[in-house]
Parts: structure tokens; C-alpha cells; sequence
């Protein structure tokens, strides 16, 4: 059995990053509003991307990676664009650290 990590865009222009071991299903079921939550409020989603991973573990752990990271970051990954992935990794401020010099 495979999983997946996937990513939709909703109406808002906002990311969706989710999981599953059935990717038609759920893609199905978030584009006709029946699964209750984010893009349920956030409809028509439009699927742009997703990864097969062997296990679950590994697919949750992939969404939970891809919900850390900025849009920018997703969509140079989606592009397949690595160099400006970290790039962006580099560039990044933790979670709260100050970007001001004290």
C-alpha cells in the first residue's frame, strides 16, 4: 500500500498540505466539500502536487516538513527548482527569533 503527501490550492490562493493512502479519494473529497474543515471554506481546490511515500510515518512526516515551510518554498520545490529551495532554508528566521540586531 502506498501514501502520499499532497498539496491543493484553494480559492483563497492559500496551500493545503495533507496525506492519505487513497490520493483520488481524497482529492475527490476535497474538491466537493465533504470533508469538513479548511478547504471545505476555501472551495474550488485545484491538486498541484504529491509524493508516494511506503509508509504512513513517512508521509505525515513529510506534511507536517511542508507545513513548516514558506510558499515560496513549496513552489520552488513543486518546480523542482532545489537551488532556491535552500536557498530559501538559509534565509529563513526561525520561529521566533528577532530579525532586528540588538
Amino acid at each position: 500500500m502506498a501514501f502520499h503527501t499532497h498539496i491543493l490550492r484553494c480559492r483563497d490562493g492559500t496551500h493545503y498540505v495533507g496525506h492519505t493512502d487513497d490520493l483520488e479519494r481524497r482529492i475527490a473529497e476535497h474538491r466537493s466539500g465533504t470533508l469538513p474543515g479548511y478547504t471545505s471554506r476555501r472551495l474550488p481546490v485545484v491538486f498541484l502536487w504529491a509524493q508516494d511515500f511506503q509508509t504512513r510515518d513517512e508521509a505525515f512526516a513529510a506534511e507536517r516538513k511542508l507545513k513548516g515551510w514558506s510558499r515560496a518554498k513549496k513552489e520552488a520545490m513543486m518546480a523542482g527548482d532545489w537551488v532556491l529551495v535552500s536557498q530559501l532554508a538559509r534565509s529563513a528566521t526561525p520561529h521566533g527569533a528577532s530579525t532586528s540586531s540588538a
